[in-house]
């Protein structure tokens, strides 16, 4: 049985500057986030007991290679991927299809895993979309999975209490954070990463065409507006005094 993990290529968020309340990408390299990472850990420690391996797929523009070597290096055995630079700006439908046939090329699919939310949106509407594509019945929030033969046995955090399921394999199902601390691969692991097998297709291999419209716009993405008001303080009576006037600080 083999485990898949898709993973999405983010911009670094470490290296994002904002200007006029929005967002400068150029020159931002992209990585994976850390969700999908925690994701992934999940797979390699799963694998174990189900006897597979693990196979990375994601979807992206020219760059998506060289980002999920890093998930090659943390423990990924293989790559399934779909290039093409339209997709760098594709909405979820398009990314989930895509995803879809792409999951569609492996043979004996068991566990499925997502991130909860991708670390760049965390809109959650792809992996719920994948479920439906596929056929495959969807589990979220699970902080613990657990394979038993034809089942997997999913522990599930939620607000108050956790909640234990059982689902029938192949299944879609979305991790926590909290799930596995996702390792630092050595450099050893990095190198090895290098010549892992990966297959790469194209829109036209999988008979998927990017629609001239879109389904879902997004109408604006503006950062919190700042309201500092540069106040220059010359001493800390001064400070302490302008904190109570404000009512920051009991009298």
């Amino acid at each position: 049985m083999n485990i898949v993990v898709a993973v999405k290529q983010i911009p670094d968020l470490q290296q994002i500057r904002i200007r006029d309340r929005r967002p400068v990408l150029d020159y931002v390299p992209c990585v994976l986030g850390d969700i999908d990472k925690s994701a992934l850990e999940a797979a390699v420690e799963l694998k174990e007991s189900v006897q597979g391996r693990v196979i990375v797929v994601s979807a992206g523009n020219g760059e998506i290679e060289d980002t999920v070597k890093e998930a090659l290096a943390a423990g990924g055995d293989e790559a399934v991927l779909v290039e093409d630079d339209t997709l760098a700006d594709a909405d979820s439908s398009v990314v989930a299809k895509v995803l879809a046939a792409a999951i569609r090329k492996i043979d004996d699919v068991g566990v499925i895993l997502f991130g909860e939310g991708s670390a760049d949106n965390y809109s959650g509407r792809v992996v719920s979309a994948v479920a439906a594509d596929l056929g495959y019945p969807q589990v979220g929030y699970a902080k613990q999975i657990e394979v038993d033969g034809p089942l997997a046995r999913v522990t599930r955090s939620l607000e108050d209490s956790d909640e234990i399921i059982e689902v029938p394999l192949p299944a879609v199902i979305s991790v926590v954070s909290e799930i596995k601390e996702p390792r630092i691969p050595s450099v050893t692991s990095i190198l090895k990463a290098r010549k892992k097998p990966k297959a790469i297709y194209r829109l036209d291999d999988l008979g998927i065409e990017i629609p001239s419209g879109k389904n879902i716009t997004t109408i604006s993405n503006l950062a919190p507006v700042s309201e500092r008001k540069g106040i220059v303080v010359k001493s800390v009576d001064e400070l302490v005094k302008i904190l109570k006037s404000e009512r920051r600080l009991e009298r």
